[in-house]
């Protein structure tokens, strides 16, 4: 069992699962089918191909920095105006989990993504990720790893928070549901198609909250403990 770590963060993200016609909306956290369509890309898939392989990847984020959502009205001239409301994450910051048995192919993505056949975006091409974006494997079960991460924050940020606002060291996981908790959502990439594309079904669960506040580093100086 190992799970391979991905940083998604940059100035927008857009993670759309029920999007249609002119509104374009974004969940609040990655889709898997966003993510397996970057690793296709990553990997040189064609639109074509059959994407089983990467399907069958334990899926789960953790929330690290919830970023804020904010709306681009866009309008496309042609014989009339088309205005579309297109909705994005700015300045958000997720951690990514893929578990597998199969460690070889692991190992192929994580050489993808290192060298990928095609441009990677965080769900739409208007939205490149920034570095790094590759944290590695793990050797440990996709919950294990989304928990025992280091906070993806730089350090600055994690002591303001600290300080000023606590709640934000709380990290909300979802993860794939193995069982009938959580919701449905049609987030699994059937066919990249441009003719048909088609998406199926999974089950998500979120898992509360884990506190990172533990993970802090300290920079308080007591110069008397020194004489003791």
């Amino acid at each position: 069992m190992a799970t391979l770590l991905l940083r998604l963060a940059g100035p927008l993200q857009s993670w759309g699962s029920e999007s249609k016609f002119e509104v374009r909306r974004t969940m609040g956290f990655p889709t898997k089918s966003g993510v397996i369509g970057m690793l296709a890309s990553a990997l040189g898939y064609s639109r074509e191909d059959s994407l089983d392989k990467l399907n069958k990847l334990k899926f789960g984020v953790r929330v690290d920095r919830e970023g804020r959502l904010i709306r681009d009205y866009h309008t496309a001239m042609g014989e009339k105006p088309y205005v579309t409301n297109r909705y994005y994450l700015s300045d958000a910051i997720f951690l990514v989990g893929l578990e597998s048995d199969d460690r070889n192919f692991l190992n192929a993505v994580e050489n993808a993504l290192k060298n990928p056949a095609f441009p990677l975006f965080l769900g739409r091409r208007s939205c490149p990720p920034t570095m790094p974006l590759l944290l590695g494997i793990r050797d440990a079960n996709l919950m294990t790893s989304l928990k025992n991460e280091r906070w993806l924050l730089e350090e600055w940020r994690q002591k303001w928070i600290d300080k000023y606002n606590k709640a934000e060291c709380k990290l909300r996981i979802i993860t794939d549901s193995d069982d009938n908790d959580g919701i449905v959502i049609r987030d699994v990439p059937i066919s990249f198609s441009p003719i048909h594309r088609k998406f199926g079904w999974r089950r998500v669960k979120e898992h509360g909250y884990i506190d990172k506040s533990t993970d802090i580093k300290s920079t308080e100086h007591n110069a008397m403990s020194e004489l003791g």
